[in-house]
């Protein structure tokens, strides 16, 4: 799971660091030592191949080549004490791709809940005006902002789809990608979405990353979305009609999430609208922010997107 390179670069960038932080006065060795005890728990973390079944027989991956499973424990240590996000128990694991080390600027996963809310009809999959949709999200990410600055977030603007939302309805697998610029930020953030269709919900998948990385990210797509599927009984064509809840959303409030479903917008353009809805920040906070939070008292800035579902997560 390392990446030499990437590592003496970070090594780099820490020893630069450290002669700063000694002209200020500032401790570095205990900068170091964060640093050092952050890569030896990385090692002792429990890579898995093969097939990893998740949830209560809910669904398996085939853990793709190139790529390791990490178990819900495992993985909250990747998202909150090392990336800096709020811990969750929906979280049921990460996908880590072995190229790359997750202390790396270009780290990144994917990350598994689930959302028992209901089956999602996808009868509006083709009648969706994504460029419409689009346009309602972007005044809404600037409606958000003065809670979200009230509330300690970084101000945020959707900048487009980095990739159009697309629905497979014959694997009932739907993926899209937004771009996101984070306050004063000079690289913009890769949100990639996908979402999984079954029986009495929806499996998500999310991932977040630079845009830089996107190149990245887009080749591995094919084989991340394919290494997943729902188990028997859960599967989409297993909804039985007298028994199973149906969601109060489509297609397109799976693409909208929260920042609409409480807004009225989405009755307006003729999707059907969510009543109730979690939300869960999943951004990255990064390894050096966290850092200097702790050894400087500076608080680290979160970044939520608004639009990751989970169950209650």
């Amino acid at each position: 799971m390392k990446n030499n390179l990437a590592l003496t670069a970070i090594f780099t960038g820490l020893c630069l660091w450290g002669s700063a932080a000694n002209s200020k006065g500032v401790d570095s060795a205990a900068l170091y030592a964060a640093f050092n005890s952050r890569d030896s728990m990385l090692n002792s973390l429990d890579y898995k191949t093969g097939k990893i079944p998740i949830g209560d027989n809910l669904a398996t991956i085939t853990v793709p080549e190139g790529f390791a499973f990490l178990n819900a424990k495992d993985a909250q240590f990747i998202l909150s004490d090392l990336w800096g996000n709020p811990k969750s128990s929906d979280i049921l694991g990460i996908l880590v791709p072995g190229d790359v080390s997750m202390l790396d600027a270009n780290g990144w996963a994917i990350v598994y809940s689930y959302d028992p809310s209901g089956h999602v009809m996808d009868d509006d999959a083709g009648k969706t005006n994504y460029d419409d949709l689009l346009e309602e999200m972007k005044k809404q990410f600037v409606a958000a902002n003065p809670e979200r600055i009230k509330s300690d977030y970084k101000p945020i603007e959707l900048i487009g789809w980095a990739k159009k939302p697309f629905y497979d309805k014959s694997s009932h697998k739907l993926h899209w990608a937004k771009e996101i610029k984070f306050d004063k930020d000079s690289a913009n953030t890769l949100n990639y979405n996908i979402r999984m269709l079954g029986r009495k919900g929806v499996l998500v998948m999310n991932i977040v990353s630079g845009m830089g990385n996107i190149s990245t990210v887009e080749s591995n797509m094919d084989k991340v979305i394919s290494s997943t599927d729902f188990n028997s009984g859960n599967r989409y064509d297993d909804f039985n009609t007298d028994v199973d809840k149906v969601a109060e959303y489509g297609i397109g409030g799976l693409v909208a999430g929260g920042i609409l479903l409480k807004t009225g917008i989405l009755a307006k353009i003729g999707l059907m609208l969510l009543k109730t809805w979690k939300l869960i920040a999943l951004g990255v906070a990064s390894f050096f922010g966290l850092l200097r939070k702790k050894l400087f008292g500076k608080k680290t800035d979160k970044a939520d997107t608004g639009d990751s579902q989970t169950p209650a997560s």
